[in-house]
């Protein structure tokens, strides 16, 4: 019996350690998918052309969150630095996830439970990480700051606006370049504690959603219980971010909480990722009266490129949605908002942006239009907005 049961703990053992190894990566492999035959097979001439020209950002990719090396082109995922650059980016904002409740759904979610606690272990995350929402967005950051660091110089971290105007000076002359900004989404971060948005401001961070998925001591989420607005607490918090030059960011948000928020806000706010309701009608997506808003602050709307957003598969529902949200608001406020690597599948990964570019000519786009849709509105904004130093 000894011998037996010896004999099972090494199975266990082997079990659980193969565990570790294996299942992070499978996940991995089966949630961030490109779609088979969704992908432009020809580029034309113009298509192509036009889109060396582009300064292509960005502003949702979750693959941080992922225990991948970006440095290294993979077979599988939607983005690493040998992908951004073979797509031409200039910009990917790099978004941490810190928590997501098991049961996830677009519709109602409470905070009870977490998921990320479990992928943080499985991927032999730093034991701090495991019992702090703000030290797994810590270690993300610290993730994406020694991808740069061991970059050889082609991946460049901005935090302000001098950073961003020497890196486009230096692409100018080298466009095997790009760049990285960090964003967070749900400000669940904070533990409830404002002085650490001045922490994850020092930590690099430029972007912040109020909520994500559940509601939270900010305020309240699409998919929450509650979905209500900004708390009091909330309302210090992007007072805060405001004053820091961090921008907040409206994905997930409550129509509450984009209300208080645009009520509020004296800058330019995003919407990294989203859909919008003229052509996919859900609680995920914004309303006509809120892209208006977001537009009138002079911000922008980053749309996404999985299905739930667009009601579509393939790139015609993401050109769809860009069309309505342009001829609503105006070119100056559309973006591009992937949600690459965030569990979702896309018609394309980040090697494959020109079939993006090809398809919104197809539509009819101009190339002036081109350019400020695929990151030219980003750019403008985040030099409207980025502090001047760090």
């Amino acid at each position: 019996m000894k011998r037996i049961l010896k004999y099972l703990s090494v199975v266990l053992f082997v079990l659980l350690g193969a565990a570790f190894v294996v299942a992070p990566s499978l996940l991995d492999r089966s949630a961030n998918r490109v779609l088979e035959g969704t992908m432009a097979t020809t580029v034309s001439d113009s298509a192509g052309q036009l889109h060396e020209k582009l300064w292509i950002a960005d502003l949702h990719c979750d693959a941080l969150l992922w225990n991948r090396d970006l440095l290294q082109r993979n077979s599988y995922g939607h983005v690493d630095l040998p992908r951004m650059l073979e797509g031409n980016f200039a910009l990917q904002a790099f978004t941490i996830v810190s928590k997501t409740p098991y049961g996830l759904n677009f519709e109602q979610n409470d905070d009870s439970s977490d998921m990320i606690t479990l992928a943080a272990v499985l991927q032999r995350w730093p034991v701090r990480t495991w019992f702090s929402l703000k030290e797994r967005a810590l270690y993300q950051a610290e993730k994406l700051s020694r991808f740069v660091e061991k970059s050889s110089g082609k991946l460049a971290l901005i935090t302000t606006r001098s950073g961003l105007v020497e890196f486009n000076a230096r692409r100018r002359n080298n466009p095997n370049l790009t760049a990285a900004f960090l964003g967070i989404e749900g400000a669940q971060v904070l533990e409830g504690d404002l002085t650490n948005v001045s922490v994850l401001f020092n930590a690099g961070f430029r972007m912040m959603a109020p909520t994500h998925f559940f509601d939270n001591e900010v305020g309240g989420s699409a998919h929450g219980v509650i979905k209500g607005g900004l708390t009091d607490f909330g309302h210090r918090v992007v007072q805060e971010m405001e004053r820091l030059g961090m921008i907040v960011d409206l994905a997930h948000a409550s129509p509450q909480t984009v209300d208080d928020v645009l009520a509020m806000a004296t800058r330019p706010v995003f919407v990294s990722h989203t859909g919008v309701k003229g052509t996919c009608d859900n609680v995920r997506n914004l309303s006509d009266k809120h892209l208006l808003e977001i537009a009138a602050t002079g911000g922008v709307v980053g749309i996404a490129f999985f299905s739930q957003a667009t009601c579509g598969s393939d790139i015609a529902a993401i050109v769809k949605a860009i069309r309505y949200a342009v001829e609503l608001v105006g070119v100056g406020h559309v973006a591009l908002g992937s949600d690459f690597d965030g569990a979702v599948q896309t018609p394309f990964d980040a090697a494959g942006m020109v079939s993006l570019t090809e398809a919104l000519l197809s539509d009819g786009f101009t190339a002036e239009e081109i350019v400020l849709i695929m990151g030219g509105n980003v750019r403008r904004v985040l030099l409207q907005v980025l502090p001047d130093a760090a």
